[in-house]
């Protein structure tokens, strides 16, 4: 089956795209707008792309054309913003945050979590998660009124304690952090702790085998 995207709107290259391209990591991202107000919220169409500079991305939709979500927003206004990772045990609250309150809500307060500042920017970090990576904003480029993404430059990043195996080797238990991945359709998720092992093989022995 054949599906030519430029021929279907919006909504349905979205279900094809977030039904086939998974699991994607979530990227929880709590900003600051220039008075103080904290925001948080979750984004699936996320990932890093490299290091030297560490970069990530963010695709942020808009509620409607035009409006870019309080997160798109304060990073505009700031530069500024804390990508926490999403693991089993916050699950629900990472759900909470997604709820479409309005700019004088407080999601952090409604999903029961709590914060711990960051290092070397404003907008704080989940404490509840398990891996946050402050990151100043490099560029926004726009696909249009209502979708853009965030590239930002990772400045420092806070795991838990009990995940790192060997911080001077900057090792890290994978597994430990037990993450969680967005699926298909309105509510799915999977666990990254059903995996298996398959090394890379070496050209000299795929060419003497």
């Amino acid at each position: 089956m054949i599906f030519d995207l430029t021929a279907l709107p919006p909504l349905d290259q979205y279900k094809l795209l977030a039904s086939t391209v998974v699991p994607r990591p979530i990227a929880w991202v709590v900003t600051m707008n220039p008075e103080g107000r904290l925001n948080a919220a979750p984004f699936s169409f996320f990932n890093v792309f490299g290091a030297g500079p560490p970069i990530l991305c963010i695709g942020i939709g808009a509620r409607k054309p035009g409006d870019l979500k309080d997160t798109g927003e304060n990073i505009r206004s700031t530069g500024e913003f804390v990508v926490n990772l999403v693991a089993l045990a916050n699950a629900r609250a990472m759900n909470v945050t997604a709820i479409e309150f309005g700019p004088e809500i407080d999601e952090l307060a409604e999903a029961g979590l709590t914060t711990m500042p960051s290092l070397k920017i404003k907008p704080p970090r989940i404490a509840e998660s398990p891996v946050a990576l402050e990151c100043r904003l490099h560029s926004i480029v726009e696909f249009g009124p209502d979708r853009a993404m965030v590239v930002g430059e990772v400045l420092a990043m806070h795991v838990r304690d009990d995940a790192v195996l060997d911080a001077k080797r900057c090792h890290i238990d994978t597994p430990k952090l037990d993450l969680i991945g967005r699926m298909h359709g309105g509510g799915w998720y999977s666990s990254t702790n059903d995996r298996f092992d398959m090394p890379r093989i070496p050209v000299e022995e795929w060419q003497t085998g």
